[in-house]
């Protein structure tokens, strides 16, 4: 479930954090759903469990986790904008923009770069711009 990048400079257990960030506002990860335990986590990328815990914590802070005695750790909450939800007009209409751009034979990361460059004209701060 978790990609960690020892290269990135951005701290393990933000990394974690960011990645279940990410999978709320894609819809991966939904109200309900547990996440894995800590050793699990250790497991499969080899970061210590108390990372874990710790990007466990930061999420329950924010409101997006909590913890369960016994039982395990599970989202609170979602992301996903309801404008954006897999049936929304804004959705099928970034598809259909996708389908195009494909039908022109633009290469997926052509794709990316065009997208990059118009979001950075009408979002000139980054993400966090309004």
């Amino acid at each position: 479930m978790f990609r960690i990048d020892r290269r990135s400079g951005v701290a393990t257990y933000l990394q974690i954090v960011r990645q279940v960030e990410q999978a709320l506002r894609m819809g991966a990860l939904e109200e309900g759903d547990r996440l894995p335990t800590a050793a699990q986590v250790a497991a499969e990328t080899k970061v210590n469990p108390n990372t874990t815990l710790k990007a466990y914590r930061e999420l329950e802070r924010a409101g997006l986790a909590e913890v369960r005695q016994g039982a395990g750790t599970f989202i609170t909450r979602s992301l996903v904008p309801p404008q954006s939800g897999p049936d929304s007009p804004l959705r099928a209409s970034l598809t259909e923009w996708l389908d195009e751009a494909r039908a022109q034979g633009l290469s997926g990361p052509e794709v990316d770069a065009l997208f990059r460059s118009s979001f950075a004209a009408v979002y000139p701060g980054g993400a966090d711009a309004g």
